[in-house]
This record gives C-alpha cells, structure tokens and sequence, in this order.
C-alpha cells in the first residue's frame, strides 16, 4: 500500500509523515488515510516531492 511504502520512506530518511503532511501542504492525518482510499495525483506529487523520491516509487 501507498502509506506502508511512505512510512518506511520516512522511517529511512529519519522524518515523520507529520512533517511531510505540512510540508507537502495536506491536512494532519491526510496520508495515513491513504491505508484505505488512493490519494489524487497532485498530492502523491507533493508527497513525492518532499521524500525526494519519484511517483514510481512511491507506487511499487
């Protein structure tokens, strides 16, 4: 799932997905619902953005 694969992004970089949520501009507990329902295109971008990483690797 998107958010197991976030997660274990963030946990390697030593950040929390708080941070990224504010950095990337999204609500408190935005990514964390992503356990259940995909995110839009523009904020996986945003996501992607912040963790430095492509959209790819976000969808492996």
């Amino acid at each position: 799932m998107i958010y197991d694969k976030i997660k274990t992004i963030c946990n390697s970089k030593g950040i929390s997905i708080r941070s990224v949520e504010k950095e990337a501009g999204l609500s408190n507990g935005a990514i964390s619902k992503w356990n259940d329902a995909s995110p839009t295109v523009d904020k996986l971008q945003a996501v992607a953005k912040v963790l430095k990483v492509n959209i790819e690797k976000l969808l492996e």
